[in-house]
């Protein structure tokens, strides 16, 4: 990270810290800060952009969806999430984080509840996080799904094709986490909502904190943390707008880069700039970007844990 990400970083972090609502807004805008900021392969970052979307876009983005999020606690999910989107869609002309909005609106909502605060979550004895989400989730309504099927359709995300059923261009009948596992199969958000974010907690969360212990800067923290859910998990962004073999062959890639080293060694730092090349065209039809959402989720996830400063450093074990 430059340091003038870091110092934007640190300044955000500084700014009201004992306001947990707000708080969960600002973890919310660096998590989005840190994960564009992160040369990801095959993803828009610094110097790296798309001919329809530049890094800027989402820096704008990142900042727009503060005020949703730190209001998450008083309102629905599907509520929070068309409200982020009509924020950044009062910066940006792209889609460019309704992946994010989506996974970020019951993490945000979760972590605002009575009790939710950082030294109650590290409590064994208290409900985890994850289970906080599980109860959000739960508690979705068919509002919910109205909502969010509207925030879906003002961000027209590329590659959606219709459904037998609950299609978002109807008026949904059923919750929202129901609708959702109606969609499971082909996209790895709507799965996170039906398992509960297995995949945020159970795989991406602990790359991200491993990274940071061993002592990775938030960069290649976040890069290592992509590689390994891209390693796991083929991209149903590429699936849906490419085909699903491309993302199978690149989910085998990220396993290859890791294997030579990823970030921590000069072998496979140049099979990730190699990757990178690879998945760079004019459609953008090897973009990972539900992997960069994932991503950015368990960056969610860790700030609101404290975890700016890694628990090595900060004397715990």
């Amino acid at each position: 990270m430059s340091g003038v990400h870091r110092d934007l970083a640190a300044a955000l972090l500084a700014v009201d810290r004992d306001h947990h609502p707000v708080n969960v807004g600002l973890a919310a805008q660096l998590a989005c800060l840190l994960e564009v900021s992160a040369p990801k392969p095959g993803n828009v970052s610094p110097g790296r952009h798309f001919a329809d979307v530049r890094y800027e876009d989402f820096l704008a983005s990142a900042l727009a969806i503060g005020e949703p999020m730190a209001a998450a606690g008083e309102h629905g999910v599907g509520l929070t999430a068309r409200q982020a989107v009509e924020a950044t869609a009062r910066w940006s002309r792209s889609n460019t984080n309704l992946g994010i909005v989506l996974l970020f609106a019951p993490l945000a909502r979760a972590a605002s509840l009575p009790g939710s605060d950082s030294e109650t979550l590290d409590d064994s004895r208290s409900l985890t996080l994850q289970d906080r989400v599980r109860v959000v989730l739960e508690s979705t309504t068919v509002d919910d799904a109205r909502q969010a099927y509207a925030a879906i359709r003002m961000a027209r995300p590329g590659g959606l094709d219709r459904a037998e059923a609950q299609d978002v261009s109807t008026e949904p009948t059923m919750t929202l986490v129901e609708v959702m596992r109606l969609a499971a199969h082909r996209d790895t958000i709507a799965s996170e909502y039906a398992t509960g974010f297995d995949v945020t907690f159970g795989t991406a969360v602990p790359a991200l904190e491993r990274a940071r212990r061993d002592g990775l800067p938030w960069d290649d923290a976040v890069v290592e943390t992509f590689l390994t859910i891209l390693a796991a998990v083929p991209d149903t962004h590429i699936a849906r707008r490419s085909c699903a073999s491309l993302a199978t062959d690149i989910s085998t890639r990220a396993r290859a880069v890791l294997a030579a080293g990823g970030v921590r060694s000069d072998n496979g730092r140049r099979a990730l700039d190699d990757m990178d090349r690879a998945l760079r065209d004019d459609r953008n039809s090897g973009n990972p970007g539900t992997t960069a959402d994932l991503t950015a989720a368990a960056i969610f996830v860790v700030l609101l844990g404290q975890g700016w400063v890694p628990r090595s450093a900060k004397g715990d074990t």
